[in-house]
Parts: structure tokens; sequence; C-alpha cells
């Protein structure tokens, strides 16, 4: 029986957590660049263990009016800033709930901006690097934050997202093409096994590529992210595969 972790952003506005959290292994909570502050922080930390959910943070460009969904351009050393800010915030919360970070994941823009940038990612590396010991990095597979990381002795996880499309480069597919998002629930399932099952991704074109992946992300805003998760927890085990708890 095969185990797979699967993550969901959150903390984000939407407020659904409490149904969420039974369903899947790992969140991502958001910490104030995107969305999320002192208030929703405390309430999904204390959610995510209750359910025995690891904790992962999930730092943004200072950019609560785009979601942080757009590339920003913001001097190296305040962005630097921004990220440690966030990341210490969201870690007081966690101390005075007796809660552990498990990992730090970055968010929209920022994520696939350091995946292509190995300058950008060497300023997102230098601004966490104080956690590199003892918390994971979740990045996506063949991704220049991942080779940088690697080289610098960061523990990193690979992602990658069961509910988005994919090109053959292993980019995701624009949220501005309506094919970017993947919503029924089957669909979803399929293209996780293929990723599990297999070690390949079904690009957009029809074309197999090779992925590697230790976590599997599903978008806590989706619209029909309760109805994916429950779809999962009900079918994935017919497959010897289970959501690791």
């Amino acid at each position: 029986m095969m185990n797979i972790d699967i993550n969901c952003d959150v903390g984000e506005g939407i407020g659904n957590e409490a149904q969420l959290m039974p369903l899947i292994s790992s969140c991502n909570i958001a910490c104030g660049g995107h969305a999320g502050d002192t208030v929703t922080m405390m309430k999904v930390a204390s959610l995510a263990k209750e359910n025995k959910i690891l904790i992962g943070a999930h730092p943004s460009y200072p950019d609560r009016e785009n979601f942080g969904r757009t590339s920003i351009k913001i001097a190296n050393d305040e962005l630097k800033k921004c990220i440690q800010a966030q990341l210490e915030e969201l870690g007081t919360v966690l101390k005075s709930l007796g809660a552990v970070l498990n990992h730090i994941k970055p968010h929209g823009a920022l994520y696939n901006d350091v995946a292509k940038d190995r300058k950008l990612a060497a300023v997102f590396l230098d601004s966490i690097e104080k956690y590199k010991k003892e918390v994971f990095l979740y990045v996506p597979y063949h991704s220049k934050i991942g080779e940088e990381a690697r080289r610098l002795g960061f523990q990193i996880k690979y992602e990658a997202f069961v509910d988005r499309n994919y090109n053959e480069d292993l980019s995701l597919v624009s949220r501005k093409d309506p094919r970017a998002m993947i919503q029924d629930p089957k669909a979803v399932m399929d293209h996780l096994l293929i990723m599990a099952t297999k070690g390949s991704v079904l690009t957009l074109s029809g074309r197999l590529v090779k992925i590697k992946a230790d976590t599997y992300c599903i978008h806590g805003d989706s619209p029909t992210t309760l109805q994916i998760l429950a779809y999962l927890s009900r079918h994935l085990p017919k497959n010897q595969i289970l959501i690791k708890k």
C-alpha cells in the first residue's frame, strides 16, 4: 500500500479549513504576504494541530491586492525582510500553541518565479537560511530553486499539483488559460494516479513527462476542493494508495 502526502494552501480567507483538515496530511498557512494575519494563523494552526496535520509556512510577495499571483519588482533586501517577517509571525503563533513548523512553501507568483530564476531563488534561500537544518522546503521538480537548495544543503521535498495542468517544460499552465485548473474530482484522481504510480505527468499537450513528487498539492480556494478531497479519500484506497496521516 502506497502512502502519499496531500497538502493544501489554507488561511487564505476561504474559511473551509475545518472541513479540509480531516482530508489532508499537511497544510501551508498564509502568513500575511498575500493573505492572512495573526488571528487567521492562530485559528488555522490550532485546527492543524488538533487534526495532527503537518504545518507549513506559505510566504508570498507582499501583494494582497493581487493575492500574490502577480510578479512584482522588489529590491532583494526588501523581499528578504518581508519573507523573514512572515515566517517569524507564523513562528510566534506556532510557539504559543506548542506546534512545530514542518515546511516552507512559497506562494503563487513567488513560487513560479524562484522555480525559473536562479538569482531570485538564491535570495529566497538566503532569507530562510536559519531554517534549513530543521524544516523542509517544498519545491517543484526540475526547478532552479530545487537545484540551488540541494547544492546549499537544504532539506527539500518535491511537490506536484494534482488540480493544475502542466506544460511540457513542467511549468504550470497559466491561470489565464481556462484549462489551467482541473476541477472534476475523477480527473484530479486520474492525474494523481499517473504521477504517483508512473513518475510522469500527463501534460496539456497529451505527452507524458517525467516528474518526481513527495507531496501533492490541492488548492484550498478552488470551488470543488472539498468535493475533490472527499472523492480521493473514498477512491484512492481502491488503488492501493492512502492519504498519509
